[in-house]
């Protein structure tokens, strides 16, 4: 998938919803191949955009936690880790 789009689930503080719509427009994005719509399709992007975050914050409310919580650091720091492995690759 996109690597632009994070894992939301489980953290500590919760979600936010613009953590959110930003996975949202990313998911949109990734789907339909633009990266701002055009001003004809712009209602439909935004309608889409709204639509997965809504699924999306159903989702999230609706899982059951069984693995540990979440950081936002933590994530980061294994974020920054997998990408100097990427470039030690020369990928």
């Amino acid at each position: 998938m996109c690597r632009n789009i994070r894992v939301l689930y489980n953290f500590e503080p919760p979600t936010t919803k613009e953590e959110i719509r930003a996975a949202a427009v990313q998911y949109v994005r990734k789907v339909t191949g633009l990266a701002k719509p055009s001003a004809a399709d712009h209602e439909a992007f935004d309608e889409a955009v709204g639509e997965v975050a809504k699924a999306t914050q159903k989702l999230l409310r609706s899982l059951s936690a069984h693995t540990a919580v979440r950081t936002r650091e933590e994530e980061r720091e294994k974020a920054q880790a997998r990408w100097k492995a990427r470039v030690a690759r020369g990928v």
